[in-house]
């Protein structure tokens, strides 16, 4: 199977998964990430959703820094811009996913100025949190 031409970001996630059927099914339907490929044994996918780019892999039992336990993403959280969360969101709720951290406005201190994020928190059914958030620009600073 050829793979397609596509721009590769620099770094890709590679999450290992329990159960790759209900992984891939959380990813695409829940969340809205499109199939770019798929291959068999192991059962693996590349998914992408504008712009972000995330590989997952049924567990094949090969570790070379530990092993693996439940939640799978302990130490990592994966930070994805969406043009909206409110769709995800309502995809999720409809469906009584747990949301690990409700809709949130944040505000970062960046080179002088505000940077704002409307974020959530949600983890994939093994355990990796991701962090979905919609940019709501910059502000200067006020004192």
């Amino acid at each position: 199977m050829g793979l397609k031409k596509m721009k590769y970001n620099k770094l890709i996630p590679e999450i290992s998964v329990s159960d790759f059927e209900r992984s891939l099914d959380f990813y695409t339907r829940l969340l809205g990430f499109k199939v770019e490929y798929q291959l068999e044994d192991p059962d693996f996918a590349f998914l992408s959703l504008e712009g972000a780019q995330v590989m997952i892999e049924h567990e094949s039992g090969y570790r070379v820094d530990s092993v693996l336990e439940h939640p799978y993403g302990r130490g990592v959280r994966h930070q994805i811009e969406v043009a909206n969360i409110a769709p995800l969101l309502e995809r999720l709720q409809q469906d009584e996913y747990p949301i690990a951290w409700m809709p949130e406005e944040v505000w970062y201190e960046t080179d002088h100025h505000l940077h704002g994020q409307l974020q959530f928190w949600v983890m994939d059914p093994d355990g990796h949190l991701l962090r979905f958030y919609q940019d709501l620009g910059t502000k200067p600073i006020t004192e």
